[in-house]
């Protein structure tokens, strides 16, 4: 049978790349990623958004869009000290153990958990040690471990920002690129979260900054800067953690893959994300072709949004070309395009205008006040709300996603 040179090449690649690793993690292998025992694995992945980076849109808010401002306005419906409370309860109540085994039981095989930087250092008081993202990515990760689901972890939020949008918590530019103090600070959340993790084999590894650079900034100045970073930022995790794969996204969204040269690290998957394209192999053949010309796995990291039959078919399209993916997102309020939906609350339509009002001054915040008592109740029964038991299953969007329209067994889902 005749074998091409580069599927020769690939395979040679594979089998010495499988021997240099180290054992017991998931690493690249040409363009493929494998698992610990290095065996090639399709990676099917779901995403935990909205838990460490709330976004306004799962609020079904739409000016207060960022985490910065729906924690703002949360303080003005509670008090900073009872807000405070309320975030404790909703971490704790939001991605539970209940939730880790219910994906499993789904039948994905992966996670990607997007964080905000602010869980894992403090830019106003550097030498002040924050330790709660740690403890909160321990206990996810624990119970992965035990539900053997595997975890990739995705800085959505970098110091400075990485995005120029509400997605990133930023002031509306990519100021990162720019700012060697926001570099600096990016490297050192990301070498305490990998010295933490480095020997943690249910870790697949770090997508290291999430859909960096917006469209509608001046791509030709910035871009340039986004793979000199990355060298700057893996080169350091290095020091501490040569185990776990680092993932690397392209500028505009993770979708612009031309400001790549060549693969620079052993162990990078390169990473592209799609919302609202066509669902056929012509959206995805930029990626392919990297992957094609430089020998190197790469991976959908976000996708979703979509009708049941869009995404039964941009699953179809990655699978047949070998992409791993992850869709978005896990949870959200009142949805039929994630695997569970989280009731919308009694009166809740009261807090959706109270955050689309002009709050810019405390005459404007005296005008539209809302009852503390009201707003107490109402985010209680949130925090009720978004418990997995209180939850319902999009049984016809996992079918699509996971089964593509064969019918499943969910009583015990």
């Amino acid at each position: 049978m005749f074998i091409s040179f580069y599927r020769l090449l690939s395979i040679i690649l594979l089998s010495a790349n499988i021997l240099l690793a180290q054992p017991g993690y998931f690493h690249t292998a040409g363009r493929e990623i494998v698992d610990p025992d290095g065996k090639p694995v399709l990676l099917r992945g779901i995403n935990l958004g909205n838990w460490l980076v709330p976004e306004g849109y799962m609020f079904k808010f739409q000016k207060t869009s960022s985490p910065r401002l729906i924690y703002q306005m949360f303080n003005e419906l509670l008090g900073n000290t009872d807000a405070a409370v309320f975030w404790k309860k909703f971490r704790d109540s939001y991605i539970t153990k209940e939730d880790i085994t219910f994906i499993k039981s789904c039948g994905f095989n992966s996670i990607r958990i997007p964080f905000h930087y602010q869980f894992f250092i403090s830019i106003d008081n550097p030498e002040v040690e924050v330790s709660e993202g740690l403890n909160l990515l321990k206990r996810v990760v624990k119970w992965c471990e035990e539900e053997n689901l595997y975890v990739i972890l995705d800085m959505h939020c970098a110091p400075g920002g990485q995005t120029g949008d509400n997605i990133d918590d930023s002031y509306g530019y990519p100021a990162l690129f720019e700012s060697e103090t926001a570099q600096e600070a990016t490297i050192k959340a990301w070498v305490k979260i990998a010295r933490e993790f480095k020997t943690n084999r249910t870790v697949i590894g770090y997508d290291l900054l999430n859909e960096p650079i917006a469209h509608y900034f001046n791509v030709e100045s910035l871009n340039p800067k986004l793979e000199p970073f990355f060298k700057k930022l893996i080169s350091e995790i290095r020091k501490v953690d040569d185990n776990h794969i680092v993932f690397i996204g392209g500028a505009q969204w993770n979708s612009n893959f031309k400001i790549f040269g060549p693969p620079f690290d052993k162990n990078s998957v390169y990473t592209f994300h799609k919302y609202w394209t066509p669902s056929d192999k012509s959206v995805i053949q930029e990626y392919i072709d990297y992957r094609e010309k430089f020998n190197v796995p790469i991976w959908m990291g976000e996708s979703g949004e979509n009708t049941n039959e869009w995404i039964a078919a941009f699953r179809k399209t990655l699978e047949e070309n070998n992409i791993g993916w992850c869709f978005w997102p896990y949870k959200k309020m009142d949805a039929t395009s994630s695997p569970v939906s989280v009731s919308r609350p009694a009166d809740y339509d009261t807090l959706i205008a109270y955050s689309e009002k002009d709050r810019s001054d405390y005459g404007k915040l005296r005008e539209h006040c809302i009852d503390k008592q009201l707003s107490e109740k109402i985010l209680n029964e949130y925090l009720e709300n978004i418990k997995l038991k209180n939850c319902r299953v999009n049984r016809e969007y996992i079918e699509a996603l996971l089964f593509a329209g064969k019918q499943i067994d969910m009583k015990n889902r």
